[in-house]
Formats: structure tokens, C-alpha cells, sequence
């Protein structure tokens, strides 16, 4: 019987600790036009002309501070996860890993999948957005253009709602809610307003969105505040005890809200102390967890008066998300 494959794809990561490195990879990931969704030209100006020269270097400068012998934090703990994935499937399929931006190349995880008749391609983002999980499906199929063996696809859009993803990081979380903590934050990567708008919903929720449904499957927004009400629904964790906000948030563009950075002011002034943050838009710990919640955001904290900021790694290669992983791939 032949093997069947699976595509896992990531969003990506410098290839090297440099300038040219970084720039290289800022230059590919905010090149894309469902990333930076805003005219050719205007992209092209705001790429050359004030990203890449004022970006790079903080960014360099940013990816110092998580940096390990190995390697990219990201990159490490995917091709981790890839590796058990594979000892778990030995028998039945072939698992590729494949960066949308960087290595390893989607070319070249595709090319490993070529004897493959059938392919699961999974996105590791839990929530549909357009500018990571509808780039992934479109650069996944330009490369199948250049083959000529075309297998059968079998594209996953999100998990964020898939008991086995629930299961695997409430797990995760549960060990840490069981010290003396005062809130836990749940903090989502951001996206501009007019993401949201696009996707069909009509207006941006500005307090908690409702359950996905017919009108609003593939929100974003929603879906965040959808794991958010699973996980802490498993956790038996009240709403009082938790938030949902967004980081990351670039440029003046208005952002999806409540902001992360604004939400710890908030957190602070209602005396909250004892402050556990996960970060439930993302499998796999990088700069965005690593560096802006680990340190910029534990700093800030200490600075509005809090005494103990805990970030919960992500789920990376942990056993249950590999068991968790198969369930959803297969």
C-alpha cells in the first residue's frame, strides 16, 4: 500500500543569527501580498523604504536574545515535533516539514512527499487567517504546478476548535493554574482590522465575538475567543480569572482589540499581582512568545507594579501534541 503524507507548515524564521539573514527573511515574509494586503507599489515603498532599514536590525537584535546553540527556537522545536510525528506514523506515512518563509523550503518538503498518492497539508495555526494559513494553501499549490505528479490534497484550514488540540493545551496549562496566580492571560497574534472584514464578518467585535457559525467560520477573531472558551471551559477556569487580548499589532493600522500591551495596564490597575500569560495562536515557542511576552512583556509588567510574570511555553514537540496531531491529521 503506498505511504500517505503529511505537509506540517510553519511560518518561518531566519537562516542565520545576521543582518542579512533577518533582512532576508523580513524581505520574503512582508513581501507576500496576503501579509502586507495593501497596493504593489505602496508594499514595495513601505518594504525598501522604511522596514527593512529601521526593522532589521532591532529585529537582528530581538532573535539575540532567544537564540540557541541549535539554532531558531522556532525551527528547532518544529523539526521536533516532525521527527516524533514520524516515529509515530513510521509505518503509514511520510511527514515533511516545510517553512512558508525559509528553511526548510515548501519545495523541498513537497519534493519529499512526491511518491506520496495522498497528502494532508496542515498549517500549524490553530485559527484561519488569510496572511499565514490562505498564504500556506496558495504557495503550496503553485509548487505543485512545477511537478507532474499531482497527489490527492487534503488541505486542514484551522484546529483552534478540535478536542485533541483543546485536550493537549489544557494539559499543558493545568500544572501552572495549580500555584497561587492571580489572572491568566490568553494572548493571540494580532491582525489589522480590515483582516477581519475581509473574511467576511461585517463589523469587528469589539467585545467577545460569538461562536463561529455560518456567518463568521472562518473569523479569526472569533475563533481566538473560541479556544479561549474551550480551554478555559476544560480548565474549569471562570471568566473573571481569564482574558483574551492580541499582540504584535505593527504600523498605525488599527488592530484587532483588546492589545495585549494595553491589557497588562489594565491588569496592573485592578492590583492583579501574580500574572500567567499562554499564547494559545501559536504550537511552537518563538520570537513572538520567546522575546515580546517572555521579556518585553515581563518587563513592562515589573515596571506597572506587578511581582511575577509566568509565560507556559507552547505545546513545541510535547508528547501529547504529537498525539494530539495525529488525531487531527488523520
Amino acid at each position: 500500500m503506498p505511504k500517505k503524507g503529511i505537509l506540517l507548515v510553519q511560518l518561518g524564521t531566519p537562516d542565520e543569527l545576521s543582518l542579512k539573514g533577518v533582512r532576508r527573511y523580513l524581505r520574503t515574509f512582508l513581501s507576500d501580498k496576503r501579509v502586507v494586503d495593501i497596493p504593489p507599489l505602496l508594499r514595495y515603498l513601505l518594504l525598501y523604504g522604511v522596514i527593512l532599514p529601521t526593522r532589521s536590525p532591532k529585529t537582528l537584535a530581538a532573535y539575540r536574545e532567544i537564540w540557541t546553540e541549535e539554532g531558531s527556537p522556532l525551527r528547532v522545536y518544529s523539526e521536533a515535533l516532525r521527527t516524533k510525528l514520524q516515529k509515530e506514523l513510521e509505518n503509514t506515512h511520510t511527514v515533511a516539514l516545510g517553512m512558508r518563509y525559509g528553511e526548510p523550503l515548501l519545495k523541498d518538503a513537497l519534493h519529499q512527499l512526491k511518491d506520496c498518492d495522498d497528502v494532508t497539508v496542515l498549517p500549524l495555526y490553530p485559527q484561519f487567517a488569510d496572511s499565514t494559513t490562505g498564504s500556506t494553501f496558495e504557495a503550496v499549490t503553485n509548487n505543485l504546478q512545477q511537478q507532474q505528479k499531482i497527489p490527492n490534497l487534503r488541505f486542514i484550514r484551522d484546529f483552534y476548535q478540535h478536542p485533541a488540540f483543546i485536550k493537549a493545551y489544557a494539559a499543558l496549562l493545568k500544572p501552572y493554574l495549580k500555584k497561587p496566580f492571580d489572572h491568566l492571560l490568553l494572548s493571540y497574534h494580532g491582525l489589522p482590522e480590515r483582516h477581519i472584514l475581509k473574511s467576511g464578518c461585517r463589523q469587528v467585535c469589539q467585545d467577545a465575538c460569538p461562536t463561529p457559525g455560518i456567518n463568521n467560520a472562518v473569523c479569526y477573531r472569533a475563533q481566538c475567543f473560541e479556544t479561549s472558551r474551550l480551554l478555559t471551559q476544560a480548565l474549569k477556569l471562570d471568566a473573571p480569572k481569564y482574558t483574551t487580548s492580541f499582540q504584535s499589532r505593527l504600523g498605525k493600522t488599527v488592530w484587532i482589540r483588546p492589545y495585549t500591551d494595553e491589557m497588562l495596564v489594565t491588569l496592573a490597575e485592578k492590583n492583579i499581582k501574580h500574572l500567567l500569560i499562554a499564547c494559545p495562536a501559536f504550537v511552537a515557542d518563538c520570537l513572538e512568545t520567546l522575546e515580546e511576552i517572555g521579556m518585553q512583556a515581563s518587563e513592562t509588567w515589573r515596571s506597572l507594579g506587578g511581582e511575577t510574570l509566568t509565560l507556559i511555553p507552547c505545546l513545541n514537540a510535547d508528547d501529547g501534541w504529537v498525539k494530539a496531531l495525529k488525531s487531527i491529521c488523520l
